[in-house]
């Protein structure tokens, strides 16, 4: 079993990380890590006053951490074409990027650009956004990028595209078994990236990892939407007393954005009882996670839904 820690982080000064998601529990340890080891940091949210007050519990971490704050909506393809033009306006490459920001089992609801908003936001708002910052990742020297997905995904036999169609799946919505397809497709997209930087030649290593069962606000946020605050704050305070920290749950990700043996194609968890809980390490996935029929037919799905085309070529 591993006994990878935050000790095995090593300096990080000198590359530079763009992390999504930054307010929510998992966000917030995975910047302050980073930021503790030396990394300079470019970091998204989509409200303004909580990542002011995010950062400020990140410099009491790292007080002389370089770090930038970009406006970004995940759920609005206009905003992640916004967010990627500021980036580019910040710097000349990015080392890391960390696809972590996601939502979860939500009420029906949909993204700007009309679709469902679990499929928008975890899997195609982080497919466009790698795609635009693609010429900043592409030339970096050992880069990397690495995608949340989550236990979750073994629930999915497959992803309906028709849910990146402007008409959407025309099926009931069930939260949890589109919430499982959606980490289905962060894991799908994850390896089918992978392929292409390897077929080519391209020094970039595409690694998935998940958090396991760990307390943070996700659940709380999703069930908000709906109205329904006091059903997720109950769920949430429940997660909290059985789930492991935000902290322990953030280590995976930090594993796969840092450790240097990490070549590309691999998914890490916790190595505990049902990958669930404990220190990091590789993780299984499914069958159709792996199929690269599948992960061909979801990039060629992604790429129309957000109207844009992702050649994984060299920027120069």
């Amino acid at each position: 079993m591993s006994r990878w820690s935050t000790t095995d982080i090593g300096d990080q000064t000198g590359r530079r990380f763009l992390v999504t998601g930054v307010t929510g529990g998992l966000g917030t340890q995975i910047a302050g890590e980073l930021a503790r080891h030396g990394a300079s940091l470019i970091v998204t949210a989509r409200d303004a006053a909580k990542a002011e007050a995010t950062l400020e519990r990140v410099r009491r971490l790292a007080p002389e951490a370089d770090i930038r704050l970009v406006d970004l909506d995940l759920a609005d393809l206009a905003s992640v074409e916004r967010a990627a033009e500021a980036v580019h306006g910040l710097t000349d490459r990015i080392d890391v990027l960390v696809n972590n920001a996601g939502i979860m089992v939500p009420p029906l609801r949909h993204t700007a650009d009309g679709f469902e908003l679990q499929i928008g936001t975890n899997h195609l708002g982080h497919f466009a956004l790698t795609a635009r910052l693609w010429p900043l990742l592409a030339d970096a020297p050992g880069a990397r990028v690495v995608t949340v997905s989550s236990l979750a995904h073994t629930a999915a036999r497959r992803v309906d595209l028709r849910s990146l169609t402007p008409e959407g799946a025309p099926r009931r919505y069930r939260r949890w078994p589109v919430y499982a397809e959606s980490k289905l497709a962060n894991l799908q997209f994850a390896q089918e990236l992978h392929r292409r930087a390897g077929a080519a030649g391209l020094d970039v290593a595409s690694v998935a990892a998940h958090p396991g069962f760990a307390a943070t606000e996700l659940t709380k946020t999703g069930w908000g939407l709906g109205g329904l605050a006091p059903v997720g704050f109950v769920m949430h305070q429940g997660t909290k007393v059985i789930a492991q920290s935000a902290h322990a749950g953030a280590m995976p990700i930090l594993m796969a954005a840092t450790d240097p043996a990490l070549t590309g194609g691999e998914y890490l968890g916790p190595q505990g009882f049902r990958g669930l809980r404990g220190r990091p390490g590789p993780s299984p996935m499914t069958r159709a996670a792996r199929d690269a029929d599948l992960g061909a037919a979801l990039w060629a799905a992604s790429e129309s839904a957000a109207g844009l085309s992702f050649p994984v070529t060299s920027a120069g």
